[in-house]
């Protein structure tokens, strides 16, 4: 963003606004999270199983990681801006089709066509990644994913007022509405960011093994999918700990679970302001410690037996610390690795995140009953934690014996 061309919010020939970058990256939450709290209602709706409507979140992500892998090359390929565009539409016709859906299965199919939103998410931080250099990268993607947080803080309850108030549909209603206006925005304020590669699409993809060959790469991706691990994990189990082992509403669990975001927020915060004085190391490390003591604390709780709503989701707020200091950390280190790829490395280390959180959100959901409780979700977040403090200290060591400052 230079003297010659400031950014003029709704100008498509100028730099894109930051409250529309911070629009794409909230949607995909938005589509992640608002509509958690009314998976019991929905079990009873289409008469299934908690366990089969659950398969909503991991199936989601799973498809949003396959779909990333495509993106990245895709926008670095074919520019930006189009790839959006369409993303959404698609996104918009998905979310009627959930809402009009006669089986659980039809809901399903439509739910995975929805994760094409997450075109929003990958190029959302590719288009910060084509105008700044790596530290001032992970400054703009935190002030991006600041707003952002605000989105999975306030989407749960929103959901679970509208559920209780109107039915589940009225939540991908507002999804849809929502995604309209950011469709709209997205068409009049952002330009084309990245100038075409020239290269077809079979040479876009045959440039993978340039990232998949770097250690730096991938102890980036893992520790942002090992940080991130504790949270996708917690949205395939936090809605049966709340409604089965609390025995919470779906409002009052729509409140309390936007408990993360609130850390997630601080984190992001924290990122914007000093990621160009600190680096981006120190903060990934600082984050997945925040996580890993987050969930430490909360598992002495429970075992201890002082389990409460207030202990378990009180200690995600840790867990969304930690998120917020690693992912827009290790998101810009990742895509700085190879700066020509940053759309490629965006989609691939988006997908590893989301693939990862995929299996965990389903892992969560198969070993949670009212029987075990809440540890299932407790050890698994553990777990990750720890793993994503193993990845970061990879690439402490690594630039150390390459000499990177």
């Amino acid at each position: 963003m230079t003297k010659d061309n400031p950014v003029r919010f709704l100008d498509k020939t100028s730099p894109p606004h930051i409250s529309t970058l911070i629009l794409l990256s909230g949607i995909g939450a938005l589509a992640m999270n608002m509509f958690l709290p009314s998976l019991p209602a929905m079990a009873e709706y289409f008469d299934t199983d908690y366990s089969v409507m659950q398969l909503s979140v991991p199936l989601y992500l799973l498809c949003s990681a396959v779909l990333q892998v495509i993106i990245g090359p895709v926008s670095d390929n074919l520019g930006r801006r189009n790839v959006l565009l369409w993303g959404l539409a698609i996104y918009m016709v998905a979310t009627v089709g959930c809402i009009y859906a006669p089986t659980t299965a039809v809901f399903l199919a439509f739910r995975c066509v929805q994760a094409i939103v997450a075109v929003s998410m990958v190029l959302s931080r590719a288009v910060v990644r084509d105008m700044f250099a790596q530290d001032k990268a992970a400054s703009m993607i935190g002030y991006v994913t600041m707003g952002m947080a605000l989105v999975p803080m306030i989407s749960p309850a929103v959901g679970g007022l509208l559920e209780q108030s109107f039915g589940w549909q009225a939540t991908f209603w507002a999804m849809f509405w929502i995604g309209g206006l950011v469709l709209a925005i997205t068409w009049f304020d952002l330009g084309e960011t990245h100038v075409a590669s020239g290269r077809t699409l079979a040479q876009q993809f045959a440039e993978y093994p340039e990232l998949l060959g770097s250690p730096r790469f991938w102890g980036y991706s893992m520790a942002a999918a090992c940080c991130s691990g504790a949270f996708f994990a917690y949205l395939g189990g936090a809605p049966f700990v709340g409604s089965v082992v609390f025995g919470m509403e779906p409002a009052e669990l729509g409140l309390y679970f936007g408990a993360p975001a609130v850390g997630y927020f601080l984190g992001n915060f924290i990122t914007a302001r000093k990621a160009t004085v600190v680096g981006v190391n120190t903060l990934v490390l600082w984050g997945c410690l925040a996580n890993a003591v987050g969930g430490s604390v909360s598992m002495l709780i429970f075992l201890l037996g002082y389990g409460s709503p207030l202990s378990f989701f009180g200690m995600m707020t840790l867990v969304g610390l930690g998120n917020g200091l690693c992912i827009p950390n290790a998101t810009a280190g990742l895509l700085s690795v190879r700066p020509h790829l940053a759309g490629t490395a965006s989609g691939l280390g988006g997908a590893i995140m989301i693939g990862g959180g995929a299996g965990l959100s389903i892992l969560a959901g198969a070993l949670l009953s009212e029987e075990t409780g809440a540890y299932p979700l407790l050890w698994i977040m553990l777990a990750t934690a720890v793993a994503g403090v193993a990845s970061i200290l990879v690439v402490i060591r690594r630039e150390r014996a390459l000499g990177i400052a």
